[in-house]
Formats: structure tokens, sequence, C-alpha cells
């Protein structure tokens, strides 16, 4: 079949490679390694671009050397959303060693406020309505067989079960998320799965690239 895939970039790092060695995943042969035996002939990846945080300058730089990566293949095409960073107060989190020793000053720890920090809060807005448009918009002009979605968002159901359903294709959908798999996504799709190890170990870029601008590295602190 020919199949075209659909990539939640923030829920496939968020679920998946935050925290590991496997960033510098090639989206093409890692969609490919979910259907082998079909033909994965385009992928669309949903992102957005970071802006620079307290304590990690180097973010921006990092992502744009990795969508450089990623253009260098050919058949992805990267669709932006936005980040919409504000500052808030959000409570701390209070250990358990914490109240037990208020109650035992004698404190009545269920009148007890927590402390408040100040921190800065980022979401993603737009990835998922640009996923289940494109998915629905490409699927009534039959632009493919079957589609792949990788995402563990709810918000996507809808949009699955009409292509699936209505427009008779088939959606695989792949989470990357260790636990708490989206049931509603599941009664939707085809097919449900989990991204495992292999699928992301297996399909790194090479270390060093070369395009036709130039040479370029995976970032060293990455």
């Amino acid at each position: 079949m020919n199949v075209w895939a659909y990539i939640d970039g923030f829920n496939l790092y968020n679920g998946a490679l935050k925290g590991t060695s496997y960033k510098w995943l090639n989206l093409h042969s890692f969609s490919q390694s979910l259907r082998p035996t079909d033909n994965v002939s385009h992928v669309k990846y949903f992102t957005a671009r970071v802006n620079v945080r307290p304590g990690d300058p180097g973010q921006p730089n990092r992502q744009q050397l990795y969508w450089r990566a990623i253009r260098s293949i050919g058949t992805v095409e990267i669709i932006e959303g936005h980040f919409l960073t504000r500052s808030t107060y959000l409570p701390e989190v209070t250990s358990l060693d914490a109240i037990a020793a208020k109650y035992e000053q004698g404190i009545d720890v269920r009148s007890l406020k927590p402390d408040m920090a100040h921190v800065y809060r980022s979401e993603e807005k737009g990835t998922d309505v640009n996923l289940a448009v494109q998915l629905v918009h490409d699927a009534h002009l039959s632009r493919f067989d079957a589609a792949i979605i990788v995402s563990n968002d709810s918000d996507l159901a809808r949009a699955v079960k009409i292509v699936r359903t209505e427009v008779g294709k088939q959606v695989f959908v792949f989470h990357p998320h260790s636990s708490h798999p989206s049931f509603q996504l599941k009664q939707s799709a085809t097919r449900f799965r989990k991204i495992t190890i292999s699928h992301l170990q297996n399909n790194q870029f090479p270390l060093t690239i070369t395009d036709a601008n130039g040479v370029f590295s995976k970032p060293k602190a990455w």
C-alpha cells in the first residue's frame, strides 16, 4: 500500500525521545519501519519552533540542525505550529516527609497552603488541529491507501474515525508513551500499537550529513 505518515513531533519527543540518545531520528526510515511491508512515500512532521529558554540557550540551534537533517531527506514535510510561552505561578510539590514533620509539630496540615514557584510554561499550539486537518484533507483527495499516525493525543480520534469509516482508508496509530495509551484513539484506529526502542535505535541519521549547503553534524550535547 501507498502510506503517508503524520507525526506529532511534540508527542513523540515527550513520549519517547526526551532523555534518550535517539533524538537524531530519521523520520522517513522510522516511519517505514512501522509498516515494513508497505511503501511510506510521504511524511508530514508537525512541530513548532522553540525559543531560547533559561538554562538552555542552545536549544533553538539544535532544533534547526535537526530540521536541516530532516529536509535533507526530501520525503519529509515540516508543518509548523507555534509555542506559547508565558510566566506563571504554580504550587510546589510538598514532600510527605515535610508534611509529617509539620504534623509532628502540632500543625494542622489540612490548612496548609503550598508554596508557589514562578515558572515558565510552554504550550505548543496548533499541532493537533494541523494534523487532523491535513489527515482528513489528504484522505479525501485519496493521496494514500493508508495512514500512519504517531501520537497519543485523544483529540485526533474523531479525525481518525472519519478517515477510516467515512473515507474508507486504513489508519495505523503508533503511540509513543509507555503508559496511559489513549483509549479513544485505540477505538478509532484500524490498528493501535506502541513504538518500541528498536524503532528509534535502528533509524538514526548518520552523525555527519551532507546536503546542498555543505556538511554538518549531530549536536554533541544532545
